[in-house]
């Protein structure tokens, strides 16, 4: 598992990546590549700040580059496939990193809480008035599939903090 000081220095721009990606994926169904470029970039120069500190190895870093790329080939395949979106395969590599090493029954639970409690939430806040009424443009309460950057966003906030636990 990534180390509780690497997950509070990530943790500030993961939510607010997540919170871009969350956002743009339940307004138009897209998230932009500009946010996933963003998480790898965080990854690269806050892991190299967190390499130079010895608050995480250098092979951590470069497990965590590897792992991305891997996820990548993975989730493009799938893509491919149509199992699932362009930009949720891109999102899910981006974000992957801070996953080396992760404790994978753990990583499993907050996924599909996530994808379970984002579609539910997604779902029952359609049908709220008030709430429709403030998000009338939203693509995602007309189109058929489901906005998944909100549940990639959530599992990675929520590991970050999980791996915080330590320190309390």
């Amino acid at each position: 598992m990534i180390s509780p000081i690497a997950a509070a220095a990530l943790l500030p721009f993961a939510l607010a990546i997540g919170l871009w990606v969350s956002w743009s994926d339940l307004k138009f169904m897209k998230i932009p590549n500009q946010a996933s470029i963003v998480m790898v970039a965080v990854w690269v120069v806050i892991g190299l700040l967190l390499v130079l500190v010895q608050a995480m190895s250098l092979k951590f870093w470069a497990l965590g580059l590897g792992l991305g790329a891997a996820v990548l080939v993975v989730t493009f395949i799938l893509n491919a496939l149509g199992a699932i979106g362009g930009g949720d395969a891109k999102f899910a590599a981006a974000m992957a990193p801070a996953f080396v090493h992760a404790n994978l029954t753990l990583l499993a639970m907050i996924y599909i809480a996530c994808s379970l409690g984002s579609l539910a939430a997604h779902r029952l806040l359609k049908y709220i008035p008030p709430f429709r009424a403030a998000t009338p443009d939203w693509k995602s309460w007309t189109h058929k599939g489901f906005p998944f950057g909100t549940a990639l966003s959530a599992t990675l906030i929520f590991y970050l903090l999980a791996a915080l636990s330590p320190l309390f």
